[in-house]
C-alpha cells in the first residue's frame, strides 16, 4: 500500500507508507531521547561517579589486604614456572596437593587449539626451582626431565625491576597522551574530560581483574598499555566533533558524534570478544589481553557516552549561553 505526495513541480512520488512510518518512528524516537537527555544529562554523570568512587573504595580495601593493587604472576613477582608435557593431570587436584606444599601456586592448562584437548599444565610459584621440582615429582611418581617438562625460574629482583620499568612505560604514555589532548583542545574541561574518561577506562578494568582474582602477567599490562590509547578514540572524536564540527545544534553533533563512536567502538569489541571465545580458551595469556581489551571497551562505553558527553554538553552550552548574552 502507498500513498503519493506532491513535490515542488506538483509531480507525484510514490512512497511506501511503512517505509514512511518507520521514518517518522525514528525521528519520535530521536526527540524524545534528546528532551530526555536534555533534562537529565547532568543527573547522568552521577552513574560514572558512583562507579568510579566504588572502584576507588574497593582498590582501597584491596591494597589494605594485599599490600598491592592487582594480583601479579611469577613474571612480575619471580619465582618457578614449570610445564608438564602430560595430558592425563588433573589440575583442580593438583592444586590442592601442591597448594599446602608450595608458596602462592597458580595451574594453568595447555589445551590443543583445534580439539580443546589438554596437552599440558603449567604450574606457577615463588617456591625455589628445586624444592618445586621435588614436590612436583612426589605427586606424579616420575622423574620430570627436559623431555616431559621445562622449568623456567625468574628472580624476585629481576622480576620487580621489569614491573617498575612496565609502570614506566604506563606513566609515560598516559602523560604524553594527556599532552596531545591539551595541544588539540586547548582547554582546560575538555582535555580534562578526555583524559579522565581514559583513566576511569583503564581503573575500572583493573579494579574487576581483582574482582575476578585473575593474576596479571606482562602480558597483562602491555594489553593496559594498549587500552591507553583505544580509550581515547572515541573521547576525542566527540570532543572535536561537539567543539569544532560548526554544523548543527550541539545535540545534532553529539548524535553524529554517537553513531560514528559506537560503530567504532563495538567493531572492536565484537573482534576482541570473538577472539577472547576462541582462541583465548587455549592461552591463558591471550585469554587475558583480550579480556583486559573487552572489559576496557565496555567501560569506555560508559565513559564516554555517560561521562565525557555529558561534560562537554554542559561546557558546549555553558559557551553558547556566554556568546548568546555578549551579543
Amino acid at each position: 500500500m502507498a500513498e503519493y505526495l506532491p513535490s515542488k513541480q506538483m509531480t507525484r512520488v510514490r512512497v511506501p507508507i511503512g517505509a514512511l512510518k518507520n521514518k517518522m518512528n525514528k525521528e519520535n524516537f530521536k526527540q524524545s531521547f534528546i528532551k530526555f537527555h536534555d533534562k537529565n544529562y547532568k543527573l547522568l554523570l552521577l552513574i560514572p561517579l558512583i562507579l568510579i568512587i566504588g572502584s576507588f573504595v574497593y582498590m582501597g580495601y584491596f591494597y589494605n589486604q594485599h599490600g598491592d593493587f592487582i594480583y601479579k604472576d611469577v613474571s612480575l613477582t619471580g619465582g618457578t614456572s614449570v610445564t608438564i608435557n602430560n595430558e592425563n593431570i588433573n589440575s583442580a587436584e593438583l592444586k590442592n596437593y601442591l597448594s599446602s606444599k608450595l608458596e602462592d601456586v597458580n595451574i594453568r592448562d595447555i589445551s590443543d587449539l583445534t580439539t580443546g584437548k589438554q596437552l599440558a599444565v603449567i604450574v606457577e610459584t615463588k617456591s625455589e626451582g628445586e624444592y618445586t621440582r621435588q614436590i612436583l615429582e612426589e605427586y606424579l611418581k616420575y622423574k620430570l626431565t627436559d623431555t616431559n617438562s621445562s622449568f623456567e625460574f625468574t628472580g624476585a629482583s629481576l622480576s620487580g625491576t621489569f614491573f617498575q620499568q612496565l609502570l614506566v612505560a604506563i606513566l609515560v604514555a598516559f602523560v604524553l597522551m594527556s599532552i596531545v589532548v591539551f595541544v588539540q583542545f586547548k582547554n582546560f574541561v575538555p582535555s580534562l574530560a578526555v583524559i579522565f574518561s581514559a583513566f576511569a577506562d583503564t581503573f575500572m578494568t583493573l579494579v574487576v581483574m581483582n574482582i575476578l582474582g585473575i593474576r596479571v602477567s606482562s602480558a597483562g599490562i602491555v594489553a593496559f598499555l594498549m587500552l591507553i590509547g583505544y580509550s581515547v578514540d572515541t573521547d576525542i572524536l566527540l570532543t572535536n566533533r561537539v567543539l569544532k564540527g560548526g554544523k548543527g545544534s550541539i545535540n545534532f553533533r553529539i548524535f553524529e558524534s554517537f553513531k560514528t563512536g559506537i560503530t567504532m567502538t563495538l567493531t572492536s569489541l565484537f573482534a576482541v570478544l570473538a577472539a577472547l571465545f576462541i582462541v583465548g580458551s587455549f592461552s591463558s595469556t591471550l585469554f587475558q589481553i583480550f579480556l583486559i581489551m573487552a572489559l576496557g571497551l565496555l567501560f569506555d562505553i560508559i565513559n564516554t557516552w555517560l561521562t565525557n558527553v555529558s561534560i562537554i554538553k554542559w561546557y558546549a552550552l555553558s559557551k553558547q549561553k556566554k556568546q548568546d548574552e555578549k551579543n
